[in-house]
């Protein structure tokens, strides 16, 4: 396989075709590689009960910032990661309207696994609403799926489908 583009065509190609971070209004800031961040606002559709902000929600956020952190350092090596495991404590309730911003940072980069830790926040009420910790896998950059998104803007011949 043809050589990867930098690192900042290699998030921005990321953050297109990322409908999870899109549908739920998330926007992703690389600050550095390996330390990100991800803002978003709860919306109607993030509830659970009348006001309160369903838990599943802030869990896809913390394994998505979780997620961009390990990827952005790993964008570095060629390399892509998966998520092998994360952990998550939430400390305080999220309400409707309610904007968060979601930061992490490699904590360990190895030769097979990364670590990453990260919280979320309400600036608003000065509260860091939730923590997290995420162990993800190393692999060389041939995930098929993600080079067939963005073969053509990258200038790749698309992988054959098996």
């Amino acid at each position: 396989m043809a050589a990867l583009p930098d690192v900042a065509t290699l998030v921005a190609l990321y953050d297109q075709i990322n409908t999870y971070g899109r549908t739920n209004g998330m926007q992703l800031s690389v600050h550095a590689p390996g330390r990100v961040s991800y803002a978003m606002t709860v919306q109607e559709q993030h509830l659970s009960s009348p006001g309160t902000a369903h838990g599943g929600i802030i869990a896809g956020l913390m394994d998505a910032v979780l997620g961009a952190a390990a990827l952005t350092q790993a964008f570095l090596d060629q390399e892509f990661v998966s998520t092998v495991e994360f952990k998550l404590n939430f400390l305080h309730p999220v309400h409707l309207h309610d904007a968060l911003v979601a930061h992490a940072e490699v904590e360990h980069h190895g030769k097979s696994l990364v670590v990453v830790g990260g919280r979320i926040e309400c600036p608003a009420r000065n509260l860091v609403v939730a923590r997290g910790l995420g162990t993800f896998n190393r692999y060389p950059a041939t995930k098929r799926e993600f080079v067939q998104a963005v073969a053509g803007q990258l200038g790749l011949e698309k992988p054959a489908e098996e």
